[in-house]
């Protein structure tokens, strides 16, 4: 379980690819003595398990299924990347309830600058309609962030500077694929009612 608060921008290493997906290193500046093997470490809002490490990188096996539901497979050597460690018992909850699940990869449609933030609209993946809802949560990349509008079609966020100098948004450009998680209260307040709509 994560927050969608990144501590850390990862740059990718190496990429090992093998039968059945690939073994990633992720060079980072987190103290990763405090990083557990077997620990869970969302990347990029991508949950992956800690497989080896070293004095500054964590290496992560990466399914072909995970390769194909997010936007990992499209990762190069010198990428950037968002880390976020698991949440303990105890952390503070700054951002919201996040899985580290993809459930799709959407696009980037624009960016504009607005004063000393950015305005990012995103595509809404056909199917995801009901779960996008304006001030409600949404994880983009494993960002926790905050809906600002939204249409039939897509949404709109606010990156404030804070979040555009300490995530990889600063590297992003229109036309761009993209992590989305939605929120996971959104996902059950729909599932309920569409149970109740086929009573």
């Amino acid at each position: 379980m994560f927050t969608g608060l990144v501590q850390d921008v990862g740059v990718i290493k190496s990429i090992d690819a093998h039968d059945g997906g690939c073994r990633i290193e992720v060079g980072v500046s987190l103290d990763v003595t405090s990083v557990q093997m077997g620990a869970s470490v969302a990347c990029s809002g991508v949950c992956l398990t800690v497989v080896e490490k070293s004095n500054s990188s964590l290496f992560f096996d990466v399914s072909a299924e995970t390769l194909l539901r997010s936007i990992i497979g499209a990762w190069g050597v010198s990428d950037a990347v968002n880390v976020e460690p698991s949440l303990k018992l105890g952390d503070e909850m700054g951002g919201h309830i996040v899985s580290g699940h993809v459930d799709a990869v959407t696009k980037i449609i624009d960016i504009t600058s607005d004063g000393e933030s950015y305005r990012f609209k995103i595509a809404i993946p056909h199917g995801y309609e009901a779960y996008i809802a304006s001030k409600g949560s949404v994880t983009l990349d494993g960002i926790s962030l905050t809906v600002n509008e939204v249409d039939d079609h897509s949404f709109g966020v606010n990156i404030i500077p804070h979040t555009w100098e300490n995530t990889t948004l600063q590297y992003r450009k229109a036309g761009d694929d993209i992590n989305l998680e939605i929120d996971t209260l959104a996902r059950y307040v729909a599932r309920m009612l569409e149970v109740r709509d086929k009573k």
